[in-house]
């Protein structure tokens, strides 16, 4: 399969559409030195992106957290997304927003001086944890923990807040697991690499509060969807040690969807009933 550099299509890039091999930036980016970026990941089914406008939103407030005024206006992402989904001929397809600061007269920490970008990108990808939506995804323990609000902006999508979720994540593959578990910085659960984590217990569901990472769009919507079956939903504080107890697993996000886990670290759950329906319901609502 050629890399994600080597392909036919097209790319929107500051306004305009460039060949995809052409989509390039200068080595001296900001935001290849800095992180200075931030992004959105979504999906397209049946030729509709699913919570667009709500991406575009919140690819906004994460360049303003990381200072970066936006070119920009929601109504101009959404009409740059909606260009290149359909120049890239796909209905079914995963949506990459990206917005950073660029080249220009800066090249220390502070960027002022240099143009913010933005550039959306699209192309097929299927289930992000492969079979592991049928069998059950297996998780490590990260041994990084999710950073406290008074270091980062832990609610910006950014890209420096990923660091850690890559050296987990190849630890995690090397061991032969899908992904890793974080803690965040007082030892609670908090969420995977790219994805927010539900458990079940008794017929009851408990989430991660998100206070000090991000709170997916796609967790928003599943909360929606329990709630709306009358099924209780705890969003807590939850300790490591409480997985033991809990029955079921799911993680979810705009790439994993909806992801059965059947491992943690020692932990051991059962790819149960509301699991399979949360994850069919949600398929059938993004398809609607």
């Amino acid at each position: 399969m050629a890399g994600y550099d080597d392909r036919d299509g097209l790319i929107w890039m500051d306004g305009e559409m460039v060949e995809w091999r052409d989509a390039k930036v200068h080595i001296l980016t900001h935001a290849m030195h800095y992180a200075s970026s931030v992004f959105e990941g979504e999906r397209a089914y049946n030729g509709k992106i699913f919570k667009s406008r709500e991406h575009s939103e919140r690819l906004i407030a994460s360049a303003e957290a990381l200072d970066m005024p936006m070119p920009y206006t929601v109504d101009q992402i959404e009409a740059a997304k909606e260009e290149t989904l359909k120049a890239s001929g796909l209905t079914d397809a995963y949506v990459r927003a990206l917005v950073w600061r660029g080249a220009g007269e800066d090249m220390g920490v502070a960027s002022a001086k240099n143009p913010v970008r933005m550039a959306v990108a699209v192309w097929g990808w299927g289930a992000y944890y492969g079979d592991a939506k049928m069998q059950g995804a297996k998780l490590d323990i990260a041994e990084w923990k999710r950073p406290s609000p008074e270091t980062i902006p832990v609610h910006a999508k950014a890209a420096g807040l990923y660091m850690i979720c890559t050296i987990s994540k190849h630890k995690a593959e090397a061991k032969g697991c899908s992904d890793a578990l974080f803690m965040d910085y007082r030892g609670y659960v908090a969420e995977a690499t790219g994805a927010n984590i539900f458990f079940v217990k008794d017929g009851e569901v408990h989430t991660p509060l998100p206070d000090c990472f991000l709170n997916g769009l796609t967790r928003q919507t599943v909360i929606g969807m329990l709630k709306d079956r009358g099924i209780t939903v705890h969003e807590r504080h939850i300790m490591p040690e409480e997985m033991e107890g809990f029955e079921q697993c799911w993680l979810t996000g705009t790439a994993a969807e909806v992801t059965p886990v059947g491992e943690i670290g020692p932990y051991k759950f059962e790819v149960g009933a509301l699991t399979r329906e949360i994850a069919e319901a949600y398929e059938a609502l993004v398809r609607s």
